[in-house]
């Protein structure tokens, strides 16, 4: 016989409550976000195949390529880039804050809303408002690599830096509708479907 006190209950995890409400407005913008974001992940293949032939032209062949390096740094840069707002969508960023996840909902809300507010949100506009005319000019001089066989329409590449501070802006906005619908109710909370595979939390 097994003594009743001999067993152990294995606890089953219970979906997370503790994220901020989602409203109309939010749970669209998120869902672009994201779905920008899973299609910019492709890029990392890109980058994959690139690195593999420059390193078999380099080492097995005897023929290095200045093109495919250059293309290994910009498929780098921009799938980094178009998917740093897919993170902040999804909470996922690094934060340097160790008190933060000690804080209640509602203290880390008001923290939120002050930082998007003051800080991050003008400071990622200013850095739109330099970003554009910077990719423009490069369209304009049909800007190209300084090396002889580097690759031209730089343009291409310098215009995913405004694209990708627009959708971390776009993100950031998102958040902020969230921590009002929670601290002033408004807009207006909605209810969206759940995942299991994000341990309760609402994906986009």
């Amino acid at each position: 016989m097994t003594d009743k006190h001999d067993t152990h209950e294995v606890p089953v995890p219970q979906p997370a409550t503790d994220h901020l409400p989602y409203n109309r407005v939010s749970w669209k913008l998120d869902r672009f976000v994201v779905a920008v974001g899973k299609a910019s992940s492709w890029l990392w293949i890109g980058v994959l195949l690139v690195v593999l032939a420059n390193v078999f032209a380099r080492f097995v062949l005897n023929a290095g390529s200045v093109a495919l390096e250059e293309a290994s740094w910009h498929l780098f840069g921009a799938a980094m880039m178009l998917t740093l707002a897919y993170a902040v969508v999804r909470d996922d960023h690094v934060r340097v804050d160790v008190l933060h996840e000690k804080f209640s909902l509602k203290t880390q809300a008001v923290i939120e809303f002050l930082g998007l507010v003051i800080l991050a949100l003008p400071i990622i506009y200013l850095m739109i408002e330099v970003l554009i005319p910077y990719a423009y000019k490069a369209y304009e001089l049909n800007e190209r690599s300084q090396a002889p066989s580097g690759l031209p329409y730089r343009f291409v590449f310098k215009s995913v830096l405004p694209v990708a501070m627009i959708l971390i802006w776009v993100a950031m906005f998102s958040r902020l509708l969230r921590c009002t619908t929670l601290l002033f109710r408004f807009p207006r909370e909605i209810q969206i479907p759940r995942d299991d595979r994000n341990g309760g939390h609402p994906i986009p």
